[in-house]
């Protein structure tokens, strides 16, 4: 553990991200099996262990420091892992676990054997290795190393480009012994075969006003962004399997879209709530998402279909090699001679100026829409995000001056910080109530200034968090307002974020509810 508790140290306190990277590939390359790839499965998150969760250690650390002792601790340090690794007895040995060595007996000792086992690790490791210990246990490391950013120092380290890394990724099983075997050149790059694997996305640039000033506008194709999720449907002779743009199989949740995968195909799309031709609110699909049973009255409630942006693979055919035209016709094609239960393809948008789509984004909101796509009609399908091939107009955030009410600590490098901010609005009663909670958009000069505030103005504590007088407004910016049950104020916002801190701006000034009701549905201003 002692090697992977060092990189996750100087992973956390280092700040570039090549820097990260260069750490990360000496890592794996001078690691030996199977700890390396354990470690990347950490990174990845592809560890779990059932037996031992946060309870679990919790209710450990109080048979070695006073509960009351490790409470404050916790709500000081702001992080479960370092809270008990300072506060665990120090180690008259220290004689730490290997890595392998803590992944393997985790998974064949029984659960209730496994405190036990933990407290025998602890006691035998010092305060860095505790707290990746931890870390690795709870799937929780928070070191600003991303997956993304290991496949990136495997391509750098060993020769190979990152997507062909990607191209195989969801095939593979941890501890990846035959990734390390093809990286290391003794084997042949392993072969997905007919296994229904994830491919890497093609993702767009935000266009800025710069931008579309050299833009060829007859060069793009024009579609819109439906406010849904980005999925990717994979149907071989080898399974099925629908994916979020993020690689997590979302099969389970949406079985009627499984159901209706009668191909051999590989789609892009957009996963939505139709009803009756009509796309329902954001809200209403996301009474669909994370659920591993959905039941009959919420398939019904909420049924969902996937409006289809783009193809990959035809059978075997890779598609992605073709220009942006030549993929759409094949998927027009195949369309209309597969017609796939609960799916249609999303229609291009005809248009000869820059004013012409001015005109409908300014109506988006109106339809429920996000935006709209640019996309070059020679552009391949390419993995990650090309600058210059794909392009996203979203419609203008909408905005509301709101008062901070609730504040917690982050985590990884933010853990010292108040930087969770839970905001309000006023009632007609002169009440402050909920409607969000942010923890970007914000500067490091701003953090400074709301965390020392907030230590200063603090009312009342619950837990981790801190009621703070009213007494800070903040602009925030979000992508609309749909109703909620489970906020007081009736109200959630959708990606909202901070735009500025209104320190100019009294607190009686500002939003109120009605306010915020009238901007359900409401045009962007």
């Amino acid at each position: 553990m002692k090697p992977f508790a060092d990189l996750l140290e100087r992973l956390l306190y280092t700040q570039g991200r090549n820097a990260k990277i260069a750490l990360l590939a000496d890592y794996f390359a001078t690691r030996p099996d199977p700890e390396r790839g354990y470690a990347l499965a950490a990174i990845a998150g592809k560890l779990d262990f059932p037996g031992a969760k946060p309870a679990v250690l919790r209710a450990l650390v109080a048979t070695r420091a006073d509960p009351e002792l490790f409470a404050l601790s916790y709500d000081y340090v702001g992080d479960l892992a370092e809270a008990i690794a300072l506060i665990w007895p120090k180690a008259e040995v220290e004689s730490p676990p290997e890595l392998p060595s803590v992944v393997d007996q985790l998974r064949r000792t029984p659960r209730e054997a496994i405190p036990a086992l933990i407290a025998t690790w602890l006691d035998a490791s010092d305060v860095s290795t505790r707290i990746a210990l931890i870390k690795l246990i709870t799937g929780g490391l928070r070191v600003g190393a991303s997956l993304r950013l290991a496949k990136l120092a495997l391509a750098q380290r060993f020769g190979v480009e990152v997507d062909a890394i990607e191209e195989i990724w969801h095939g593979l099983l941890p501890p990846y012994p035959t990734l390390f075997d093809w990286l290391e050149r003794r084997t042949a790059r392993p072969d997905p075969g007919t296994t229904p694997v994830f491919r890497p996305p093609m993702l767009a640039h935000p266009i800025e006003d710069t931008d579309r000033a050299g833009l060829d506008w007859s060069a793009y194709r024009a579609e819109w962004k439906w406010d849904g999720i980005r999925v990717q449907l994979v149907a071989t002779p080898g399974g099925k399997r629908l994916y979020s743009r993020g690689a997590d199989d979302i099969s389970a949740s949406f079985p009627e879209i499984l159901a209706a995968m009668e191909f051999n195909a590989v789609l892009d799309g957009e996963l939505l709530v139709i009803r009756d031709g009509v796309v329902a609110p954001f809200a209403d699909l996301q009474q669909r998402l994370n659920r591993k049973i959905v039941s009959a009255k919420a398939r019904a409630e909420y049924p969902v279909a996937v409006r289809l942006y783009d193809m990959l693979f035809d059978g075997a055919a890779d598609l992605r090699g073709l220009p942006f035209d030549q993929r759409r016709a094949r998927l027009e094609a195949w369309f209309a001679a597969t017609t796939p239960a609960r799916m249609d393809i999303s229609p291009q948008i005809d248009f000869e100026t820059e004013a012409d789509l001015a005109g409908l984004r300014a109506s988006a909101r109106d339809d429920g829409i996000e935006g709209l796509m640019l996309k070059a009609a020679a552009s391949p399908y390419l993995a990650g995000r090309p600058k210059g091939y794909w392009w996203k107009w979203k419609r203008d955030p909408l905005s509301l001056d709101c008062v901070l009410m609730y504040a917690q600590r982050g985590h990884g490098r933010r853990s010292s910080f108040y930087s969770d901010y839970t905001f309000g609005v006023w009632t007609e009663e002169g009440r402050l109530v909920p409607i969000g909670k942010a923890y970007s958009g914000y500067t490091d000069a701003e953090l400074l200034v709301l965390d020392k505030w907030i230590r200063s103005h603090t009312t009342a504590t619950y837990g981790p968090v801190r009621e703070v007088e009213p007494g800070i407004v903040l602009e925030i910016g979000f992508d609309a307002a749909q109703r909620s049950s489970r906020h007081k104020s009736g109200i959630a916002l959708r990606f909202p974020r901070i735009l500025r801190l209104r320190l100019d701006k009294p607190v009686a000034e500002a939003d109120r509810l009605e306010t915020a009701t009238r901007l359900i549905g409401a045009a962007a201003v």
